[in-house]
């Protein structure tokens, strides 16, 4: 075991990186930083044909906008590189070799047609085949034949894989496997296979290239996806056959469909219009970023399917979940994912942004959209009225448009609600008196418009609702006399003007 915490984060570059891969990118570091211990990221890139053009870059892209940010990686190598699987091959090659040495693994020659043939024999008998204990001597590998004849064999270049010797007569059949969140499970050696340590093509597989990186990376904790739950046996029997100490194990839930029913896939945010990816993968596939989200509620909506602090709190900043992270609270249970519960997060740290901060969200989303100048002081102005209103950032330029265009359109419903028989009259009205008016100072325009409509034998509401409705053309939005405020005597009489003529 290693001295101190180290986690690793081993994602395959075969694609962009899944939000369930995020979380457990996420929870490990949680742990490592909670513990003051080491986060590594590690390029498990072995499986040549599968690997994808860019997803290594996605992978570090995606991880450095949610702030996950590795203490070691293939960027950043610390001294027990390289970081790319692909890179270190040389190891595993000396690692196979001692355990062929020590009669823990063996050379097999039998071909895919031949394999395929045995499976289709034993489903006529109504059975499975199994490469194990039971049948290894009948096959062609380097146990069934003389060492003479497995050293012809490969010097002759015959395709061969290395397996591993899973259980023989006399070890113990059973393997307890210990888990953080799910306690001890037993497994019965003798049903498990004799699994592929190295591949034909020359690289190692997943489970051994894994379990010699993980010793010789000194990982401390390995926190994973639940779906390699059934590989923990034969992980657990690589350390023994090392003689290696286990790190400890925390198998994650899994993430369900929002219906609860299966694991959450791509196809789901395509069929039911939500990211599945943390940024955009390719010209179509959104990510939470380019749909609006802030990184922070990522993360925080993330943090809380499988794990909570045992309280009723639920929005949390970085520094709150490193501080109270545990994987003791982390549920077996599997989670069921809430793109509308994600949304509510997202609003709540929006909320949470000084109004500082949330100000330059506006400011550079009316860059992009106008050339107008803003003042600090209406800049600021602005962003009080909209920053309650804003759910995701896509909603910044509908909420900021209404202070640089006048409406498009006038809700109909809204004109039959409050447009009245002397309602142009009122508003034009309204326009005469501010001609001579700079800065509309909420006060005294309120005043104002107290002031006609008692003139005119009624109650300030008969303004209030077509106003706003000549502002922003509904009879929703901001404050209406910080509104008014914000946009200037100019700006309300050319819309009174335009409405009417439209409205008329």
């Amino acid at each position: 075991m290693a001295d101190s915490v180290r986690v690793r984060f081993a994602p395959s570059p075969t694609g962009p990186l899944h939000i369930g891969g995020v979380r457990t990118a996420l929870y490990n570091y949680l742990y490592a930083k909670k513990n003051n211990g080491s986060f590594l990221l590690r390029i498990e890139d072995t499986d040549q044909k599968r690997t994808v053009s860019g997803a290594e870059e996605y992978i570090y892209s995606a991880l450095e906008w949610l702030g996950i940010v590795p203490d070691e990686s293939p960027k950043h190598e610390g001294s027990l590189g390289p970081y790319h699987q692909s890179e270190r091959n040389e190891i595993y090659e000396k690692w196979v070799q001692i355990l062929i040495d020590k009669g823990l693994a063996y050379y097999a020659f039998d071909t895919l047609e031949e394999l395929d043939a045995h499976r289709k024999e034993h489903e006529k008998k109504g059975k499975t085949f199994i490469y194990n204990w039971h049948n290894r001597l009948k096959l062609k590998n380097s146990l069934s034949v003389s060492a003479k004849e497995t050293g012809e064999k490969i010097k002759s270049g015959a395709p061969y894989v290395i397996r591993f010797l899973m259980w023989n007569d006399g070890d113990d059949e059973v393997v307890r496997c210990p888990d953080i969140i799910r306690g001890n499970v037993d497994v019965d050696c003798k049903l498990l296979d004799d699994k592929i340590l190295y591949k034909s093509d020359g690289f190692p597989t997943y489970h051994f290239a894994n379990v010699v990186d993980d010793h010789l990376m000194k990982i401390s904790h390995v926190i994973r996806g639940e779906e390699w739950l059934p590989s923990l046996a034969l992980h657990i029997k690589l350390y023994d056959a090392f003689g290696w100490t286990t790190p400890s194990f925390a198998h994650l839930p899994l993430i369900l469909k929002p219906n609860g029913k299966g694991k959450l896939s791509k196809r789901d945010g395509d069929q039911l219009g939500f990211p599945v990816f943390p940024i955009q993968w390719g010209e179509e596939m959104k990510g939470y970023r380019e749909t609006g989200f802030l990184p922070e509620a990522v993360v925080n909506f993330l943090a809380l399917l499988g794990w909570n602090n045992g309280d009723e709190q639920e929005v949390f900043t970085i520094e709150e979940m490193i501080s109270l992270f545990d994987l003791n609270r982390v549920h077996h249970a599997s989670a069921r994912f809430d793109p509308e519960k994600n949304k509510w997060f997202n609003q709540q740290h929006i909320q949470a942004l000084s109004l500082s901060s949330f100000a330059q969200l506006c400011k550079a989303e009316v860059e992009r959209h106008t050339q107008t100048y803003l003042t600090d002081e209406k800049l600021l102005s602005m962003a009080e009225m909209v920053q309650p209103r804003v759910v995701l950032l896509g909603d910044l330029w509908p909420a900021l448009k209404i202070f640089f265009e006048a409406p498009d359109e006038y809700d109909s419903k809204a004109i039959k609600k409050v447009w009245k028989e002397n309602t142009a009259t009122l508003l034009q009205t309204v326009a005469e008196r501010l001609v001579n008016e700079d800065h509309l100072k909420t006060d005294a325009f309120k005043s104002l418009l107290q002031s006609i409509a008692e003139g005119a034998g009624t109650g300030i509401g008969a303004l209030m609702g077509p106003l706003r409705l000549v502002l922003v053309g509904s009879l929703t939005g901001p404050d209406l006399l910080q509104l008014t405020h914000t946009l200037g005597a100019r700006v309300v009489i050319d819309r009174i003007n335009i409405a009417l003529m439209e409205i008329s």
